[in-house]
């Protein structure tokens, strides 16, 4: 079967089939759940394996390999399945085990440890600078006629996809132009690597020191002092002590981005018994055979038993250049086709490895995800995710190996819904370690709040690219400004009223304030039914914000006794808001709170002392100008230093208001500096600005004959 004739297929939980494209898959009953399930690439009513009306969902993510930092394309991919877990758990009510892997064992360990290694042992060394610069020129050249044959190698793939296309039946067309979109993808990703390698090249000439030749090429350096002594590497201390530390890491920083931890969690080396017997049943079933102590699976004799293979991305099956990042070997002697991948890796020298019926060997990358997730979960899946990279070869892979374990059991479909998240992209490419264009999420949080990055994704749509640029970071700020805004306002509203022996009828204001409200309630509705779209949501908060904010400066405007804001109304706005928010994990408190919990203000004993003391500090000043008879210009500098400075520095920012009464809000110190800052910088500008304009206004007034005689 060629990967364009793949028929696009997919089974409801009740048992009725759906083809890709047909207007049927949509069809559900009024008030369905609607996810965008990878398996058709459109959305499909969401139906847990266990019926209709039950609340019990399976839920199995790809979890980090540990080999390196993790970066905010990963922060994408684990937040965004955070809030999405969020809102079928907090909203939708449903009880989940939410299992998660760590593959602690993988190549791409094994070779960012033994690089790492030599690296720091190179440096140690007793190398003069001139040594290290031959040395690293030397590394930057070898990587450069690498990568140079790699750009030419994806030209040429383009080529021959083009070719195709050109040559297909119409019917075909489709998958092979999205196979050639890809292709021409990875060239542009492959002329980036290259474009780095010249700039690394260009910067070694300038380089003098160590030091200096080490920041512009220690990955080189690595990878060239691999190439000549990774044989050399034996201690395998050396490769767990690795995967552990980049694991603590990867932990650390889903903590501090306040994703919920999973149920379970799964390591690949804590499960190699259940891997083996997994693939030892595979080979059982007849779709995979051994290889010179190495196991394949066999994609032609799945197919045979009445699977399909490439169910993800069929236009991608068979092509080593979309799947040469994540499935290494891919050419190697010992499989019968180009389309087999390993699920058992003979014993390499120097490498760690495990006992098994075909000899000393370690696993593939794709079998660990099956054989965890079965041992767990089963035979039949809820909801599997992981990012969009992932399609193709692992989840593929991952269904295959499935089916062909549950063979026996008549098992065709073993995840029922697969959501990917979609790509962070940085200046128009992928945010990935293999294109070194990445952010590390520890460098993210020293400029932006955790809150403030979930902002970031919750004004996304979960299964679409996203760009991580200087719009969508304003974007995100504005957004986190408007609420926080709105909540001031509302705490300043309802500050020191008593909400039941107030004057509580309603008017027509409150009347169409209250309308607003339902109406929006039913609109987020609507929108988490379709697809869980956040960004629809947060837009439909926002048209609530600036309701409730006109109605609050009505009623300002009219200062009545009689018909005064009415607290009760307003909590209840905000408590909606605060509730959604808590929802998707921008607010960490309950949501029958109103507010961001850390804007609500300190009240133990040394904030309380810091208001006192300033009080204090702000009362002797004032009386010492009373005492001196100063000017009354003084005097207000006083009032204007006690807001500018003393309580900024306690998260107070005083507004004045044209009534003479000055109203307090709570917010962070250095958001209220930044905006001082601002102002203070804007301010300049146009002082600046304005004495340029009068000087150009001054030499234009300068008559001719007095310029001519200069």
């Amino acid at each position: 079967m060629s990967k364009a004739s793949i028929v696009r297929e997919w089974t409801r939980p009740d048992g009725s089939k759906c083809v890709g494209g047909s207007e049927d898959n949509a069809k559900a009953p009024p008030g369905s759940l609607m996810l965008y399930n990878s398996l058709l690439d459109e959305k499909v009513p969401f139906v847990p394996a266990s019926g209709p009306g039950s609340k019990s969902l399976s839920w199995y993510t790809c979890g980090p390999t540990v080999y390196d930092v993790s970066h905010m394309g990963h922060a994408r991919n684990y937040v965004t399945f955070d809030i999405i877990r969020r809102v079928l758990e907090d909203y939708f009510g449903y009880n989940i085990l939410y299992v998660m892997n760590v593959t602690d064992v993988d190549d791409k360990i094994i070779l960012r440890a033994r690089r790492n290694y030599l690296l720091a042992k190179y440096k140690e060394g007793k190398h003069t600078d001139a040594e290290v610069k031959a040395f690293a020129e030397k590394a930057v050249q070898n990587s450069f006629a690498k990568q140079s044959a790699k750009l030419a190698e994806a030209e040429a793939f383009v080529v021959a996809a083009k070719e195709e296309q050109e040559a297909a039946a119409a019917d075909k067309k489709g998958g092979l132009q999205r196979q050639l979109n890809e292709l021409e993808g990875a060239i542009k990703n492959e002329a980036h690597k290259l474009s780095q390698i010249q700039t690394a090249l260009s910067a070694l000439g300038q380089a003098g020191d160590s030091a200096t030749i080490y920041a512009v090429a220690s990955d080189f350096v690595a990878e060239e002092l691999d190439r000549e002594q990774g044989k050399s590497v034996t201690d395998s201390s050396i490769f767990r002590a690795h995967a552990a530390k980049y694991e603590a890491e990867f932990t650390q920083d889903m903590d501090s981005l306040d994703v919920r931890r999973p149920d379970v969690l799964t390591r690949v080396s804590e499960y190699m018994d259940e891997i083996v017997d997994y693939v030892k049943k595979i080979v059982d079933n007849g779709m995979a055979y051994e290889s010179n102590g190495s196991v394949y699976f066999d994609t032609t004799n799945f197919r045979a038993c009445g699977h399909t293979y490439g169910k993800l991305k069929p236009w991608a099956v068979g092509s080593s250049a979309l799947a040469a990042e994540g499935e290494s070997n891919f050419e190697t002697s010992e499989k019968r086709s180009n389309t087999e991948f390993a699920l058992w890796k003979a014993s390499k020298p120097r490498k760690p490895f495990w006992e098994s019926p075909w000899g000393q060997g370690r696993p593939g990358w794709h079998i660990e995800c099956s054989a965890m997730a079965s041992t767990l979960i089963g035979s039949r899946m809820d909801i599997h995710t992981g990012g969009d990279d992932l399609r193709f070869p692992h989840h593929d892979n991952e269904l295959a190996q499935a089916e062909a374990f549950y063979h026996n059991e008549g098992c065709h479909q073993w995840v029922n819904y697969f959501l990917h998240s979609g790509h962070l992209e940085i200046e128009g490419l992928k945010m990935s370690k293999s294109l070194k264009n990445f952010i590390t999420i520890r460098e993210a949080l020293k400029s932006f709040s955790a809150r403030q990055l979930r902002l970031l994704f919750v004004l996304q749509s979960w299964n679409k690219s996203m760009v991580y640029g200087e719009a969508s970071r304003a974007e995100m700020k504005a957004r986190e400004a408007q609420l926080k805004n709105f909540f001031q306002n509302i705490e300043v509203a309802v500050r020191g009223v008593d909400e039941i022996t107030s004057c509580a009828k309603w008017q027509a204001e409150e009347r169409d304030l209250s309308q607003k409200l339902q109406a929006v309630q039913n609109q987020v509705h609507e929108h988490l039914l379709d697809n869980l779209n956040t960004a629809a949501v947060m837009d439909t908060l926002s048209e609530l914000i600036k309701s409730t904010n006109i109605y609050l400066s009505k009623k300002r405007e009219s200062a009545s006794a009689a018909a005064p804001a009415q607290p009760l109304l307003l909590r209840k706005v905000a408590t909606y808001v605060t509730r959604m928010l808590s929802m998707f994990g921008i607010v960490d408190a309950s949501w029958d709170k109103p507010g961001f919990a850390d804007a609500a203000g300190g009240a133990g004993d040394a904030k309380g002392a810091g208001y006192l003391d300033a009080f204090a500090a702000f009362r002797d000043e004032v009386r010492s100008l009373a005492r001196t008879k100063a000017d009354p210009k003084e005097t207000m500098t006083a009032c204007d230093r006690v807001r500018d400075v003393a309580l900024v520095e306690l998260g107070v920012r005083l507004e004045d208001r044209p009534d003479g009464k000055a109203i307090w809000k709570l917010d962070d110190p250095a958001v209220i500096k930044a905006e001082q800052q601002e102002r203070a910088k804007t301010a300049s500008e146009a002082a600046r600005k304005k004495m340029e304009n009068a000087l150009n206004l001054k030499q234009i007034a300068v008559p001719r004959d007095v310029v001519g005689s200069t």
